[in-house]
C-alpha cells in the first residue's frame, strides 16, 4: 500500500499561501490489495521528526482522503510538517511518506516598506541592494510583491521558477505577495540582491477598445522582507527601504500586449534613490495564484523561407510562452522576434491580434547567453526574425510553454486520429488560456478572463486538468467583483474599464458564478469551495432576482442586456453574433440553473432554511419558463437546437414530454443537414443531450463531421488548439474576413466533456462528490472501433475502454480505483450473454437493453454480444446519402467522376438512389469492376 499526492487546500507542500488557519488534507492510495479504506490518522508536527505533534485525530473512521478538514492555530513564517496512515479493510496498513505546509506571515505586521524608483514612472527599474555577509545562512524566506510584474535575482540567479508574479487580479482588490526559500542563495562576502519591475496587468497597456494605462497604478513598487537565520541561531531580517538604490533597467519597454525591448548593451551605472510610496497593507494577502512556470518546452519544426522574403520560425503547435534563444550575436546586433498564429499565402501574419504589437526587441552585448522575455507572453505558432546577423538555426531556439503550475489528469484516445488530434487541441487551448486565470485567448489584445468562457468549460476543465485550486483563486477574484457591483457578476473577472454598465451582467456570463463552484464540489468532494462561494452564488440569483421583481415578478428574467447564444450560425442578423435562441429564454433558463444550484449548495452546506427557499424559487421559475415558451404537451415556442438543448439539459420540461422535445431537437438538427448552428451556449450540451435521450447516433454525427460548421473542420484546416468561430479559418486557409478571429480560443473545446462522460462514459455523482462513486455508462458507436481514456480523479485512476471486435464483439474493460464503487451499465446487453474475462464475479442485473453492474476497487474485462450490432457496412447497396454523411467515406465518392459531376441542385433527386443505381453503365463488366474497387475502399475505411 502506497499513500500518494498528500497535499493541503489542494497544493503539494504549498509554500507562503493564504492558509488562514482552515486546512483541507487530502490524498490517494495505490498499489494495494485492500479494497476500501476502514479508519485513517492524520499527524500534524513543527519538525519532520514527529517529535512535536500539535495535531492528531488518532485512528478515526470517518476520515476521508477527499477533504479532511481541520481548524489550527497556525503560526506565522512557520513550516509544519503533516503524514497519513491508512488501513484497509484487508488488515494492509501504510504510512506516508512526510509532506509539509509553510505559512507566510498571516497577520504579522509588514516591517518592510514600499519603494519607488526616483525617475520617471515610464522608465523601468532595477531595485538593488547589496548586503555582506559574514555568517553561514541555515534557512531564509523572503516575502515580496513587486507592481506591476517583478522578478528576482540573487547574485544573478533568478529566485523561484515562476514568471508574471505577483499575476493577473483586480489590484483595487487584493494584491498578492509570494514567498520564496532562498537558503541556497547566498555566499559569504559580498551579495547584490536585485529585483526588476515590468509594466504587467497594473500599470501597462491592458482591456477593451485598444486598452487602458495605470488601470490599478501609476508608479513601479516593490515590497520585500528577507527573514535570514543563521547557523549560530542570530537572525537578521533585511527589508526594503530608502536604503535600496534603483538603476535604470535593460528592459526598456514591457507591455502584455505588445511584448518587450531588451538593451543587453546598457551599461547600468548611474545611481538612484528610491522613495516611500504610500500603498499601505490593507490589501496585502498571501498568495492564492498558483505559480506560473514552464510547464513544457518545445523545438521549432521548421525553419521557412516565405514568398514575401521573411525568415519564419514555426514551431508545429499554437503555444503560449515565448522563445528563448541562445546568443551568438555581435555586439550591438538588434533582432526582433513576431510572433503570430497563422500564415497567409505563405507568409507571416498577425492581423488578428489588433492592436497587439506581440513582439520581442534584444540589443545583444555579443556574449553566449541564453535570452528570453521577462515581463510578456505571447500566443503563436509563427516566430518572424528581423535583424538577425549570420545563419540563423532554428536549433538554437526553445518554444518555453508557461501555464499556471496544474497537472493534467485526463486522458482520451480513439482509434479515429482526427478525433484524436481533436482532444489535443482542446489541451493545448486549456494550457494556453490557464495563464492565472480562464483567459478567453492568449495572443491578441484582449487575454481577459471572460466569465462566460470559463464557466461552459469549467466541466471540460475539471476531467482534463487538477483545476481545484486555480478556480479557487477565480472564484475569490469573482466575488470580490460582485460585493461592489450589488451581486453582478462582471463579463470579465478581474473587471476592467469596460464598455460595460458597471452593474451589467448577462446570463450565461454571470453563471460562471454559480456553476463553476458546483463543478468543482463535484469533481473534487471538498465543500470548501461551496463555503467559500456561497454568498458568491446567492448574490448572483438574487441579482437576478432583482431584475425580475422589477419587472413585475413574473419569476423570469425579461430585461438587460445578453450575449444570447454568442457566435451561433442561426440568427437573422449575421452582424449581431448573439445567434437565433431567444435572449430571455436563454436568460431564464439559467435563472432557473443558478437558483437550483443555489439550494444544492445550501444543502451540502446544512443551510436548509435557504434550501428550501431556492428550491421553491427555482420550481417557479420552471413553472414560469413552461408557461411562456412551452406547450402544455411539450411543444416548444423556439425552434433552434441551443433552445431544445437548454430545456433538456437543464431539466425544464415536465418528465413525461422529455422524449418529444429530445425528438424535436433530433429533426431540427436534420433540417440544420446534421450540422451545429449552436454558439457559445448550446454547443456544451447539445451532444450530452442527444446521448442521454437516445440519439447517439446524432452526437457521433455532429462530432465526426468534417466540413464547416464542425469540431473536425479545423482539425482538419491543420488546426492544434480550438478556434473562437466555427470557422476563423475559411477552406481556402484565409482568415474569417469577419474579424474575432482567436485561433486559441477553449469555449468550444467543452465537447471533451462528452467524451468522457459519454463516449467512455464516466460520470460523478452528486450524492457522493469526488468520484467516490462512478457511473460508467460508456456509449460506443458503429464509426469507431475502439476508445479508451483514464481519469485521475481526487479519489484515484479511473480506467475505461471498449473496442468493437471485426466479429462485433463488444469488450470493455474498467479499472476502479481504492476505496470507491461504480456502477457498471453495459449498453445493448443481455445478462446471459455477458462474459466476465477477467475480474472477480459479480453480480449481474438487466434493465431494459443495459446490463448493470455494481463494481467495488478492482480491475474487469468484459465481452459479449450486443442485442444491436456495432459493425456496419456500406456497399454498392448503400443510398448515397447515407454514404455523403461519413467524412472518409464521401471523401472517396467526390473523386467519382460520376459522383463529382452531379450538380448541387440535382443532388437531392440522387441522394436516394444506391451506388450501383447511379454507377449503373451499359458495359456491365466495367461497371462492376468500379464498383467492386469502391467497395474494397470502403472496407478498408
Amino acid at each position: 500500500m502506497n499513500i500518494i499526492e498528500l497535499k493541503v487546500n489542494h497544493i503539494n507542500n504549498p509554500i507562503g499561501f493564504h492558509l488562514d488557519h482552515n486546512l483541507t488534507f487530502s490524498y490517494k492510495v495505490v498499489n494495494t490489495s485492500a479494497k476500501k479504506q476502514v479508519a485513517a490518522q492524520i499527524q500534524v508536527a513543527k519538525s519532520s521528526s514527529f517529535e512535536n505533534v500539535i495535531y492528531d485525530t488518532e485512528k478515526d473512521e470517518s476520515i476521508s482522503s477527499l477533504s479532511h478538514h481541520c481548524k489550527l492555530n497556525l503560526s506565522s513564517r512557520t513550516r509544519y510538517y503533516w503524514r497519513v496512515k491508512v488501513w484497509g479493510e484487508n488488515g494492509n496498513c501504510a504510512t506516508s511518506e512526510t509532506a509539509w505546509f509553510e505559512t507566510a506571515k498571516i497577520d504579522e505586521k509588514w516591517s518592510g516598506k514600499w519603494i519607488t524608483p526616483n525617475f520617471s514612472p515610464d522608465i523601468h527599474p532595477e531595485l538593488v541592494k547589496n548586503i555582506h555577509m559574514t555568517k553561514k545562512v541555515q534557512s531564509a524566506r523572503v516575502y515580496i510583491c513587486g507592481l506591476g510584474l517583478y522578478e528576482m535575482y540573487i547574485n544573478d540567479t533568478k529566485v523561484g521558477n515562476e514568471y508574471l508574479a505577483p499575476f493577473n487580479n483586480d489590484y483595487d482588490n487584493w494584491i498578492q505577495y509570494q514567498t520564496y526559500d532562498i537558503t541556497d542563495s547566498f555566499v559569504k562576502g559580498e551579495n547584490e540582491i536585485k529585483v526588476l519591475l515590468g509594466n504587467g496587468w497594473y500599470k501597462g497597456r491592458f482591456g477593451f477598445e485598444g486598452g487602458h494605462v495605470n488601470i490599478y497604478g501609476d508608479r513601479f513598487a516593490l515590497l520585500a522582507e528577507l527573514h535570514l537565520s543563521y547557523e549560530d541561531g542570530t537572525a537578521e531580517v533585511i527589508t526594503t527601504d530608502t536604503t535600496w538604490n534603483a538603476y535604470k533597467s535593460k528592459v526598456l519597454e514591457s507591455e502584455i500586449y505588445d511584448g518587450e525591448v531588451y538593451d543587453d548593451t546598457f551599461t547600468i551605472a548611474e545611481k538612484f534613490e528610491v522613495s516611500e510610496i504610500e500603498l499601505g497593507y490593507d490589501r496585502l494577502t498571501a498568495r492564492l495564484s498558483l505559480p506560473v512556470t514552464i510547464k513544457e518546452t518545445l523545438t521549432p519544426v521548421d525553419l521557412l523561407a516565405t514568398p514575401a522574403g521573411e525568415t519564419v520560425i514555426d514551431m508545429g503547435q499554437n503555444m503560449v510562452g515565448w522563445l528563448e534563444f541562445e546568443n551568438n550575436l555581435p555586439k550591438g546586433a538588434k533582432v526582433t522576434l513576431q510572433y503570430g498564429e497563422i500564415l497567409q499565402d505563405g507568409n507571416f501574419y498577425r492581423e488578428n491580434l489588433r492592436d497587439a504589437k506581440a513582439e520581442f526587441t534584444y540589443i545583444s552585448n555579443g556574449k553566449e547567453e541564453f535570452v528570453r522575455p521577462h515581463f510578456t507572453f505571447y500566443g503563436f505558432r509563427y516566430v518572424k526574425v528581423i535583424g538577425w546577423v549570420g545563419e540563423l538555426n532554428s536549433k538554437d531556439f526553445t518554444g518555453c510553454v508557461i501555464y499556471s503550475d496544474i497537472d493534467q489528469t485526463g486522458f482520451v484516445e480513439t482509434s479515429n486520429s482526427v478525433v484524436n488530434k481533436l482532444f489535443e487541441n482542446v489541451m493545448w487551448s486549456q494550457k494556453g488560456n490557464f495563464l492565472d486565470i480562464p483567459t478567453d485567448c492568449p495572443q491578441r489584445d484582449e487575454r481577459m478572463g471572460w466569465t462566460g468562457d470559463a464557466q461552459v468549460f469549467s466541466g471540460t476543465a475539471a476531467y482534463n486538468m487538477d483545476v481545484y485550486s486555480f478556480f479557487s483563486k477565480y472564484g475569490y477574484d469573482l466575488w470580490l467583483e460582485q460585493k461592489v457591483r450589488n451581486g453582478a457578476v462582471p463579463m470579465t473577472v478581474p473587471e476592467i474599464p469596460s464598455p460595460f454598465k458597471p452593474e451589467s451582467s448577462s446570463s450565461a456570463w454571470g453563471d460562471a458564478a454559480t456553476i463553476i463552484p458546483w463543478n468543482m464540489y463535484l469533481f473534487y468532494g471538498d465543500k470548501s469551495i461551496l463555503e467559500q462561494q456561497f454568498e458568491s452564488m446567492k448574490a448572483w440569483v438574487d441579482y437576478i432576482k432583482r431584475f425580475d421583481e422589477e419587472s413585475g415578478g413574473y419569476r423570469l428574467w425579461r430585461n438587460g442586456f445578453h450575449f444570447g447564444d454568442w457566435l451561433a450560425l442561426d440568427g437573422e442578423d449575421p452582424n449581431m453574433p448573439t445567434g437565433g435562441t431567444d435572449k430571455y429564454f436563454i436568460a431564464s433558463s439559467y435563472y432557473y440553473y443558478s437558483a437550483n444550484i443555489v439550494s444544492k449548495a445550501a444543502g451540502v452546506l446544512g443551510k436548509l432554511d435557504i434550501e428550501h427557499e431556492y428550491r421553491t424559487l427555482a420550481q417557479n421559475i420552471r413553472n414560469e419558463i413552461q408557461n411562456e415558451y412551452i406547450s402544455p404537451y411539450g411543444k416548444m415556442t423556439i425552434d433552434t437546437q441551443t433552445a431544445y438543448v437548454l430545456t433538456l439539459f437543464m431539466d425544464l420540461v415536465a418528465e413525461e414530454h422529455q422524449q418529444r422535445v429530445a425528438e424535436d431537437l433530433a429533426n431540427r438538427i436534420l433540417k440544420d443537414n446534421k450540422h451545429l448552428k449552436t454558439g457559445f451556449v448550446g454547443t456544451p450540451y447539445i451532444c450530452q443531450v442527444l446521448s442521454e435521450y437516445g440519439y447517439n447516433d446524432l452526437a457521433y454525427t455532429l462530432l465526426l463531421n468534417e466540413d464547416y460548421p464542425s469540431w473536425l473542420y479545423a482539425v482538419k484546416l491543420g488546426a492544434t488548439t480550438v478556434w473562437e468561430r466555427w470557422n476563423s479559418v475559411l477552406p481556402d486557409g484565409k482568415m474569417n474576413p469577419q474579424g474575432m478571429n482567436s485561433l486559441n480560443h477553449y469555449a468550444y473545446g467543452a465537447i471533451v466533456e462528452w467524451m468522457y462522460k459519454y463516449m467512455l462514459g464516466i460520470k460523478p455523482v452528486e450524492t457522493k462528490p469526488g468520484f467516490k462513486h462512478a457511473i460508467i455508462a460508456p456509449k460506443p458507436h458503429w464509426r469507431m472501433k475502439w476508445a479508451k481514456g483514464n481519469l485521475n480523479t481526487a479519489s484515484g485512476n479511473y480506467f475505461v475502454s471498449w473496442h468493437i471486435q471485426e466479429d462485433g464483439q463488444l469488450n470493455f474493460t474498467v479499472e476502479i480505483p481504492f476505496n470507491t464503487s461504480a456502477t457498471l451499465f453495459l449498453p445493448d446487453a443481455r445478462k446471459e450473454d455477458v462474459v466476465i474475462v477477467f475480474g472477480e464475479q459479480v453480480e449481474m442485473s438487466q434493465k431494459e437493453n443495459d446490463v448493470i453492474i455494481c463494481l467495488e476497487c478492482g480491475n474487469w474485462q468484459f465481452t459479449y454480444n450486443p442485442s444491436q450490432s456495432y459493425v456496419k457496412t456500406f456497399s454498392r447497396k448503400t443510398k448515397l446519402k447515407e454514404l455523403m454523411d461519413i467524412p472518409p467515406i464521401k471523401e472517396v465518392l467526390n473523386e467519382i467522376p460520376e459522383i463529382k459531376s452531379i450538380p448541387p441542385y440535382l443532388l437531392s433527386i440522387y441522394e436516394p438512389k444506391t451506388l450501383e443505381e447511379i454507377l449503373s453503365t451499359e458495359n456491365s463488366i466495367e461497371g462492376n469492376e468500379k464498383l467492386d474497387k469502391i467497395e474494397k475502399q470502403f472496407k478498408e475505411i
